[in-house]
């Protein structure tokens, strides 16, 4: 059954508050601790650090950046104009890699938004939104170029997962059964369906969208372009639109 999440924590209702106090707004939305300490240790670090180009700036991104997060972690490698939101409710393991123009957004109402295992790669320009939700990503798994992932009631990513560019992974939708004569779509709320489970060992090709509430199953594969709108069995090849069985990974290769 869905679940409607409460309007407060959608992000338009938080902006509405901008125009009485828009630097408390900001420092809601982006820090999220609101001391004036974390604040400018914030500002100082990703203004001086951010985009500084070349070797000197990934050394002083990984020297100054893991002071921000949750916890301490090693050999952190940050590219150029990563955005960092929240980074008090990020959780890194050791050589985590980010590369340019990702976003990395854990403003979730939990106190862990997004955590990344061990040698987690996020390619460049993805975007890791826990909106209402968390997102754990398991270690050695890799997030290619431009995948969106979006959470409203967690999204859980396992071990050795090959997630690759241009994929949607969103776990919340707006409600469209619904049609009132005073309010517009967006203004209805959002629901879920539940959380996104992907297994370990899976595959997820160029381009898949996963919809809410749906588990992919270890070992399972998702063809390029598919659209996965129910389970995915583990070891299962899916692929389509509708997604659909096609193949199981132990019956070896078919021509």
């Amino acid at each position: 059954m869905a679940a409607v999440i409460s309007k407060n924590k959608v992000i338009r209702e938080k902006l509405k508050q901008a125009r009485s106090n828009p630097l408390k707004t900001y420092i809601e939305l982006t820090v999220g601790d609101t001391s004036r300490a974390a604040f400018f240790k914030y500002e100082i670090i990703t203004s001086l650090f951010g985009s500084t180009p070349g070797g000197l700036g990934l050394l002083l991104r990984k020297l100054f950046y893991p002071g921000l997060f949750k916890n301490r972690c090693r050999g952190v490698v940050i590219g150029r104009n990563v955005t960092i939101r929240h980074p008090g409710k990020i959780v890194f393991g050791d050589n985590v890699a980010i590369d340019d123009n990702a976003v990395i957004d854990a403003k979730g109402h939990s106190e862990v938004g997004i955590s990344l295992g061990n040698e987690v790669i996020i390619n460049r320009y993805c975007m890791l939104k826990a909106k209402t939700g968390p997102i754990n990503v398991g270690k050695r798994t890799s997030i290619g170029s431009g995948t969106i992932i979006t959470s409203y009631n967690g999204v859980e990513i396992g071990e050795s997962v090959i997630i690759a560019g241009g994929c949607s992974i969103s776990a919340g939708g707006y409600n469209i059964y619904d049609l009132p004569s005073n309010e517009s779509l967006m203004d209805q709320g959002v629901y879920t369906k539940g959380p996104i489970t992907i297994g370990d060992d899976s595959w997820i090709g160029s381009g898949a969208i996963i919809l809410d509430g749906i588990t992919v199953g270890k070992h399972a594969v998702v063809g390029a372009g598919a659209v996965v709108t129910k389970d995915v069995a583990d070891s299962e090849i899916v692929a389509g639109i509708p997604a659909r069985v096609i193949n199981r990974r132990n019956k070896g290769l078919q021509d």
